[in-house]
C-alpha cells in the first residue's frame, strides 16, 4: 500500500526542481520520510557505508555536473560524520545541500536519541546552517537552501528537520527555481587590467576551478588564444586547454611563476597552491604584478597587495576584458618570445622525465605507473586523486584532455574523498572511464565503500600506489628530526583482496612489466577493480611547498 504524502515528499520535489536526481545517504530512521518521498517521485537513492562518502559523492556531483548535489544524513552521528565532506565543499565552493535529521520537536530538550543542535557545528563551513521552521514551511526552507547554495560564490548549505515535522503532512509547494542574476563586473576594473597587459612582456594566466563551475571554460580558452597568453591551470581548470595545447605550460610552471611580470589568477584563491600570490623574482626578474579575478567580491584576496582585481560572472569578465584589451592596444605578438621560452622549457621537462616514466626499476618507481596509465586513458576519462605523494605525481603527469574531468580534494586536502567521488563520477559520466588514484594511506579511509560500488553496479578502476607508509609525513619527519614515528603502514598490504572480498576484482603488482597488462585487465573487467601496485618506499615526491 502506498504511504500517504508528507513533508518528505515536498522536500524531494523541491530538490528535483533544482536538478537533483540522486539522493546520497546512509539509512537512518530520522530521515525515512525523505526516502519515502524519493520512492514516490522516482529519485535515485544511493546508500553508502559511511556518511562522509555520501557528502563527498554529493560534492563531486556538484563539481562534475555543475548542478547542486544532495546528501541526506540521519541525526546525531550521521550528521557529524559528514562534517569533513561539508568542509571540503566549503573550500571548493561546491553547491551542496545537506538535509539532516533532527530529534523530534515534541521531545526536544528531554534527551531523545541522537539529540544534538547541529547547525552551530556547521556555521563556520557553510553559507547557511539552519533548522526547518515546521512542516508547513518545508518547501520554502528547502528552496532557500538550494538558492543559497547556488548563489555566487557557491557553497554548501546545511538544513536539519525535526523528525516529527518531516513525518507530518505538508501543503503542496511550487518551487520558483530562480537562478541568480549574473554579477556584472566593473568596466573600469577591466580596463585597468587590460592596461597592465599592454605594459607586460611576460604575462601568465592561471585558470582555476571556478572557471569550470561558472561555465566559463569556452570564454577562458577563447581569451587565452586571442591574446596569446600562456596558461597554468589549477584544480578543475585542468583541461580547459587540453593536453598538448601550445599555450599550456604546466610543465614549465616553475619558470612561468618565477619569471612572469604579470600573473592574472582567475577563479581560484591565492592560497598555498599559488605561493599566496607571490610571483616573479627568479633569475633576476622583479616581483610580478598580480591580478585576482573571482566570481564574487568575497573571494578576492585581501592578504596581499593586488595590482588589479575584478569580480563578477566569469564569462562576462573574459568577454569584457577581451574588448578592453583591444581598446588598450594589447599586442599579443609581443608575448611570443615569452611563450616560446616557456614552451621550450616545458618540452625539455617532458623529455627529461621520459626515462622515469618508462623506468624498469625494481622496486617500482611511482612515475612508471603514470607512464603506463597515460597509454590507456581515453580522452573523456575522469581522473580522481585521493592521496599525498602518489597523487602529486598524477597532478604533474596526467594532463586532462577535456575540462571537468579532474577531481582532487582541493585546498582543504581531506583524505578519504576518493570512493565518494568515484561513486558520483560513475553516475555523472556513465560512458566514460573513471579512474581513482589512491595512496595506500588514503585507501584506509573509505575502501569499504567499494561495497557501495558493487551493490549499485558502478564499475571503477582504482589504482593504489602502495609504498607502505604515510610518505607525505615520513620523509619530512626524517629530514627534520632524523627519525619518524606514526608513519608506517603494512608493506604490500593486500588492499586488492579487500576489494575482491567485497565483490569486486583486483590484483597485486610487484614488477614494472606487470603494470600495463594489469591496467588493461582492470578496464576490461566491468567491475570495481583495484590494481594494487607496490612502489619504492625510498622515493619521495619532489615537492616545492608543504602547504604551510
Amino acid at each position: 500500500m502506498e504511504s500517504p504524502k508528507h513533508a518528505g515528499d515536498i522536500a524531494v520535489s523541491v530538490s528535483q526542481a533544482y536538478g537533483v536526481n540522486t539522493m546520497f545517504t546512509l539509512s537512518g530512521g530520522h530521515v525515512f520520510p525523505l526516502y519515502d518521498g524519493a520512492v514516490h517521485q522516482n529519485m535515485r537513492i544511493l546508500d553508502v557505508r559511511h556518511e562522509q562518502s555520501a557528502v563527498f559523492a554529493a560534492e563531486a556531483t556538484a563539481r562534475l555536473t555543475r548542478q547542486p548535489g544532495l546528501a541526506v544524513l540521519t541525526a546525531g552521528p550521521g550528521v557529524t560524520n559528514g562534517v569533513s565532506g561539508v568542509a571540503t565543499a566549503h573550500f571548493n565552493g561546491s553547491p551542496v545541500v545537506v538535509l539532516g535529521g533532527r530529534a523530534p520537536r515534541s521531545r526536544w530538550g528531554s534527551g531523545a536519541l541522537q539529540e544534538i543542535d547541529h547547525p552551530p557545528l556547521f556555521e563556520p563551513i557553510t553559507k547557511l546552517a539552519f533548522t526547518g521552521s515546521g512542516a508547513d514551511s518545508i518547501g520554502q526552507d528547502v528552496e532557500m537552501a538550494f538558492r543559497t547554495a547556488l548563489a555566487p560564490h557557491r557553497g554548501p548549505v546545511f538544513l536539519d528537520l525535526y523528525m516529527d515535522d518531516v513525518f507530518s503532512p505538508s501543503p503542496e509547494y511550487v518551487s520558483e527555481t530562480l537562478t541568480p542574476s549574473p554579477l556584472e563586473p566593473d568596466p573600469e576594473a577591466l580596463a585597468g587590467i587590460a592596461r597592465l597587459l599592454a605594459e607586460a612582456e611576460r604575462p601568465l594566466l592561471v585558470l582555476g576551478s571556478d572557471v569550470w563551475m561558472e561555465r566559463a571554460e569556452e570564454a577562458a580558452r577563447d581569451f587565452a588564444e586571442e591574446w596569446r597568453l600562456p596558461v597554468v591551470p589549477n584544480g578543475q581548470g585542468r583541461g580547459i586547454l587540453p593536453a598538448g595545447h601550445e599555450l599550456l605550460v604546466t610543465r614549465a610552471r616553475g619558470a612561468a611563476f618565477g619569471q612572469a611580470d604579470l600573473v592574472i589568477v582567475v577563479g581560484t584563491p591565492l592560497d598555498f597552491r599559488l605561493a599566496y600570490g607571490w610571483f616573479g623574482g627568479k633569475e633576476g626578474a622583479p616581483l610580478a604584478r598580480v591580478v585576482h579575478i573571482a566570481d564574487a567580491p568575497s573571494q578576492l584576496a585581501t592578504h596581499t597587495g593586488l595590482s588589479g582585481s575584478a569580480a563578477g560572472d566569469l564569462s562576462v569578465i573574459f568577454w569584457g576584458l577581451s574588448a578592453a584589451c583591444g581598446s588598450a592596444g594589447v599586442n599579443p605578438k609581443a608575448y611570443e618570445p615569452w611563450v616560446s621560452r616557456l614552451s621550450e622549457t616545458a618540452t625539455a621537462a617532458t623529455a627529461g622525465d621520459a626515462a622515469l616514466l618508462r623506468s624498469d626499476a625494481d622496486p617500482i618507481h611511482p612515475m612508471r605507473i603514470y607512464g603506463e596509465l597515460n597509454k590507456v586513458l581515453a580522452d573523456d576519462a575522469v581522473v580522481i586523486g585521493d592521496g599525498g605523494d602518489f597523487v602529486s605525481y598524477a597532478g604533474k603527469y596526467v594532463e586532462p584532455r577535456r575540462p571537468g574531468n579532474w577531481l582532487d580534494p582541493g585546498p582543504y586536502g581531506c583524505l578519504g574523498t576518493g570512493l565518494g567521488y568515484a561513486i558520483a563520477a560513475r553516475l555523472a559520466r556513465p560512458s566514460s572511464q573513471v579512474v581513482l588514484l589512491l595512496g595506500d594511506g588514503a585507501a584506509g579511509f573509505s575502501l569499504m565503500d567499494v561495497d557501495t560500488l558493487v551493490r549499485h553496479r558502478l564499475p571503477v578502476v582504482m589504482i593504489c600506489g602502495n609504498n607502505g607508509m604515510w610518505g607525505l609525513e615520513k620523509h619530512p619527519m626524517q629530514m627534520l628530526y632524523g627519525y619518524d614515528v606514526a608513519a608506517e603502514l603494512q608493506p604490500q598490504c593486500r588492499y586488492d583482496q579487500v576489494v575482491t572480498a567485497l565483490g569486486g576484482g583486483g590484483e597485486l603488482v610487484t614488477s614494472p612489466g606487470e603494470i600495463g597488462p594489469a591496467l588493461r585487465r582492470a578496464f576490461d573487467s566491468g567491475v570495481p577493480y583495484l590494481v594494487n601496485i607496490a612502489t619504492d618506499p625510498a622515493i619521495a615526491y619532489p615537492r616545492n611547498t608543504t602547504g604551510v
